[in-house]
């Protein structure tokens, strides 16, 4: 399923996984992981088998500009599937290898052209105005360790808020809803609701009215058990919040 937002084209390929098109430039938000490129997704239960993309392996190796939020989402493979001949890869500075339990290259050994980025930073890419927010889990909030560790601590990764054929779209990535996020200009909110390791559906929702964009396409949900929520509620949720929803699921 496609979502379309005036010029723009939004296509959720599942977890994280973003396509945006518009104007003939591409852009890609943490393409892999899970299957979600190779046609290798399965659900962890039946009951979110048609709330989340599960389609054929692609390799469209379409786009200008692969934006990569930490390394969670990091993800060679996913990259290579996506990225066109001259596509350039923008990469959180702090994505390292050795915070994965993944057998991953540096972003250094990748064959694309790469720019590294903080969270605090604007740039032009393929034509495209970005700049990266902060992304990170509160440290006396619900989402930590055992030990008492945030699941994404402050500096471990960023958001994009991006402008693409004019429209401007927010992936605030792995992140609880921080001071300043209800602030932004967007036109197009990619929450991610799946609570666990990032915000739930219910503070996705009030962050949505905050924002007052113009559509919301709700992400990073459903993949596998920990991110299983209610998309439908969340829906219902925005919507008597006067916020508009686009749900990319089969059923």
């Amino acid at each position: 399923m496609t979502v379309q937002y005036q010029n723009l084209t939004i296509e959720w390929y599942g977890y994280a996984t973003v396509r945006l098109a518009a104007d003939d430039t591409v852009v890609y938000l943490d393409p892999g992981r899970y299957g979600v490129l190779t046609g290798e997704w399965e659900p962890d239960s039946p009951g979110v088998a048609d709330a989340h993309p599960a389609g054929d392996a692609v390799r469209p190796e379409d786009s200008d500009a692969v934006l990569l939020t930490h390394v969670h989402h990091y993800d060679p493979d996913g990259i290579d599937r996506v990225a066109g001949p001259d596509a350039t890869v923008v990469a959180f500075e702090g994505i390292d290898p050795r915070d994965s339990r993944r057998d991953l290259d540096r972003l250094v050994e990748l064959p694309h052209d790469v720019r590294e980025v903080g969270t605090d930073e604007e740039a032009l890419v393929a034509d495209v105005p970005l700049w990266t927010v902060p992304a990170y889990n509160h440290p006396d909030g619900p989402h930590t360790r055992a030990d008492g560790q945030p699941v994404h601590p402050e500096g471990f990764g960023c958001g994009f808020l991006l402008s693409i054929g004019g429209t401007r779209v927010f992936w605030p990535g792995d992140t609880d809803v921080l001071e300043g996020h209800a602030e932004l200009d967007v036109d197009v909110f990619l929450p991610p609701i799946g609570g666990s390791f990032t915000m739930d559906r219910e503070g996705a929702a009030a962050l949505a009215a905050a924002l007052d964009p113009a559509l919301v396409v709700p992400i990073h949900y459903n993949t596998f058990d920990a991110l299983e929520t209610d998309s439908r509620a969340f829906a219902a949720d925005a919507a008597a919040r006067g916020v508009p929803v686009a749900l990319d699921e089969d059923w």
